[in-house]
């Protein structure tokens, strides 16, 4: 560590500003991991940074750091990580300012997800205030941080590295709880139990090139790619599932590249995205679409390859999310929804090590101009947390 002054570990608003304050762009840090390891170690936390590399990616630093030697061991995850600010000039101020205006927190990350990870920081520190270090309890366990710089990025030299760090040195996680800025509209509505799985799928179907004014000459694969997407989108793929919504298939580019208004084409190109749920895999979808293409095809001559960027997976209800719920309901008097719904987050690494929930701030701002949060969710946040510590661990409160 660098000589880093720790910001008060009790006050979120404060570490949130200092976090913000680190232009860590994936894929830099930006001093970001160094700021939040200088604090944790102030509260006594084993702190351990770890820089992870790969064939045509860049280097990713990473921060594992646990208070308490003894089992079970609840982890904290996310990523300092944050996406560019775009257009800077949109911005009302800096985006790497950390302004309080009008009782919101702006700049990059303060909604995904820096300024959760400075409330689980100060929940910690208040549970030790009050409670007293975990090796110290009448039944020990351990509170840890598992923070990636590369959850923006390709997610390589991240968190799944760490994972498999910590599983080579036989470091257990027993439950997990990622602070993804889960809610829509209000703190309190919704923790997300399981995340549908992505994948990408590229068709490429060839055809013979020639002049459009002698198409029996020719062999167009224009016509030819859009019966095959036609049949694509008009197979319903399921009806969901108890947890999840009905999976999806969107096409997102179509791509001829061709100058010559009176040329038909030799090759046709298109991209799409499916979102599933968890009454498929990726390979049992690879499977049906083929045979959708194949049927619609008649003799067409096509290519399709696929990017799986994540499987369906659901953490059944149970005494995780059980106490994330009661403590948001304790707190703000809501009853958060369990949900799989929006994209991927690393949780999809963490579900294979522990049970996996996520619960973090109002999502409304993140990734656009002028993101921000309310200093008070940061501070109702920071008391959820705390409320699910002691409740995880059989505390007083």
């Amino acid at each position: 560590m660098t000589n880093v002054t720790p910001m008060p570990t009790e006050d979120p608003i404060a570490l949130a500003q200092a976090l913000i304050r680190c232009p860590s762009v994936t894929p830099e840090d930006g001093g970001a991991l160094c700021v939040l390891e200088t604090s944790l170690a102030a509260l006594g936390f084993a702190t351990t940074r770890l820089r992870f590399s790969d064939v045509d990616t860049p280097d990713v630093d990473n921060l594992y750091a646990r208070l308490g030697a003894g089992g079970p061991n609840f982890c904290f995850a996310g990523h300092t990580d944050v996406v560019p600010v775009g257009d800077d000039g949109a911005w009302s101020a800096d985006p790497f300012a950390g302004d309080v205006r009008d009782g919101y927190l702006f700049g990059r990350g303060a909604a995904d997800m820096k300024s959760a990870i400075a409330a689980f920081s100060a929940a910690a520190a208040r549970l030790v205030a009050r409670h007293g270090a975990p090796d110290d309890w009448d039944k020990p366990g351990s509170i840890s941080f598992l923070i990636t710089g590369d959850e923006e990025g390709p997610a390589i030299n991240g968190t799944r590295k760490v994972l498999e760090w910590l599983a080579e040195k036989g470091e257990a996680l027993d439950a997990c709880l990622v602070g993804e800025p889960t809610n829509p509209q209000a703190l309190g509505d919704m923790i997300k139990i399981g995340r549908r799985g992505s994948m990408m799928g590229y068709l490429t179907v060839r055809g013979i090139q020639g002049h459009a004014a002698y198409p029996h000459l020719a062999d167009n694969p224009a016509h030819r790619i859009v019966r095959l997407l036609d049949a694509l989108t008009a197979e319903r793929l399921d009806d969901g599932s108890e947890h999840f919504q009905p999976s999806t298939l969107q096409i997102t580019t179509i791509d001829i590249g061709n100058p010559g208004e009176n040329v038909i084409p030799g090759e046709a190109r298109a991209t799409f995205n499916i979102r599933f749920c968890d009454l498929h895999t990726s390979e049992s979808l690879k499977t049906r679409l083929h045979e959708i293409l194949a049927a619609a095809g008649d003799g067409t001559d096509y290519s399709l390859d696929f990017r799986i960027t994540g499987e369906a997976f659901l953490t059944p209800p149970g005494p995780l999310s059980e106490a994330i719920s009661s403590a948001v309901t304790a707190i703000t008097g809501r009853a958060p929804e369990l949900s799989t719904t929006g994209g991927t987050s690393d949780a999809r690494f963490i579900k294979e090590f522990c049970p996996v929930a996520e619960f973090g701030l109002v999502g409304e701002t993140m990734h656009k101009v002028d993101e921000s949060v309310s200093c008070a969710d940061i501070e109702t946040l920071t008391e959820i947390y705390l409320r699910v510590l002691e409740t995880y661990f059989g505390l007083s409160q």
